[in-house]
């Protein structure tokens, strides 16, 4: 018997969307049938998620690590609250990871930091305001998918450049007095 044929992340990302369909509109739907198909899918989520925790402590620190790295897996371990990374790491790595990526297209993004369940980014970009509304929404989709028990992501203003005026452009001009050199 051979392996079954793997899922590219973009494969696995269109199932998790669809599966998100299919439960909202099981909940959308009143009766036992609906009860019960959604007490199975958490019975299964249960389940699913102890054996992702036997996994992750029969792995050593090496393997552990590369679990946390793979997109589906690291995902799983932060719904099942198994993930060994606390929620500002997550996120000051998936910012760090778009912040590479938008600084070769002339934009900046930084973590300002993390009030209870929204993370604040300032993201500075050059260009017209249609492209960075997609940039903000890529940022946004990497912090939740790093950290999923977030509920939103906020963008903060820049900080306006300090301005430095002399003193001297402040006074007005004198006339040098009689007699001074």
């Amino acid at each position: 018997m051979g392996e079954a044929p793997r899922l590219a992340d973009a494969d696995v990302e269109q199932r998790l969307a669809r599966l998100d369909e299919l439960l909202e509109r099981v909940e959308g739907v009143a009766g036992p049938t609906a009860d019960a198909a959604l007490e199975a899918v958490r019975g299964l989520t249960e389940i699913y998620g102890e054996a992702l925790a036997r996994i992750r402590d029969l792995a050593g620190p090496e393997l552990a690590a590369r679990l946390t790295e793979d997109q589906l897996v690291g995902h799983l371990l932060v719904l099942h609250e198994l993930h060994p990374d606390p929620v500002e790491r997550r996120v000051a790595t998936a910012v760090d990871r778009m912040a590479e990526v938008l600084r070769e297209r002339g934009a900046a993004l930084e973590l300002v930091g993390i009030d209870g369940p929204v993370a604040s980014v300032r993201l500075t970009t050059k260009g017209c305001g249609g492209s960075a509304s997609g940039i903000e929404e890529a940022v946004r989709e990497a912090v939740l998918a790093a950290a999923p028990e977030l509920s939103g992501v906020r963008r903060v203003a820049d900080e306006p450049a300090p301005a430095f005026v002399p003193l001297e452009t402040l006074l007005p001009a004198t006339a040098p007095a009689a007699g001074a050199p």
